[in-house]
């Protein structure tokens, strides 16, 4: 499938980026205004913003720093991702389901697909399991306001 790298041109209008892109660009109109009865289909990638990825794991590292469970920043990564939902459910060693994380590696997700799961990574890290989980020795006031403190540091 041929990828297509686009962006708006001094005319306002849409262009490929590089000559082989604007052949491409080209080739693609063309063939949507030849199309018939067929169908066509398309994919396209929001590109991930380099700031957007860079504070998100900021605030897992500076999560990682406050809390109280875990030894490895990649294991509260896993748990984050899991408790968010962004895991597969398969068959564990004796039948019963195991969740498995899945990837948010930069070339995995663009924007579009990363920012809804960032969303849910705080949500869950804003539940009452998480802060209890996070921090056992606090109550439930306490662990709620560090991770509301934590969150509005970033503006979350």
């Amino acid at each position: 499938m041929p990828t297509v790298n686009l962006h708006r041109g001094d005319d306002g209008k849409l262009s490929g980026i590089s000559e082989r892109d604007q052949r491409a660009y080209a080739k693609f109109r063309k063939r949507l205004e030849s199309l018939g009865d067929e169908s066509i289909v398309f994919s396209w990638v929001e590109p991930r913003s380099g700031p957007y990825h860079r504070r998100f794991f900021a605030m897992v590292g500076q999560l990682f720093d406050m809390q109280e469970q875990f030894q490895d920043e990649e294991d509260l990564l896993c748990w984050l991702k899991v408790g968010a939902g962004h895991c597969d459910l398969v068959p564990g060693p004796h039948g019963k389901p195991v969740a498995l994380p899945k990837s948010i590696k930069w070339a995995k997700l663009d924007q579009a697909e990363f920012e809804p799961v960032a969303r849910s990574i705080w949500a869950f890290a804003r539940s009452l399991h998480a802060s209890r989980f996070l921090w056992p020795h606090l109550t439930d006031q306490q662990g709620a306001s560090a991770i509301e403190t934590f969150l509005a540091g970033f503006g979350e």
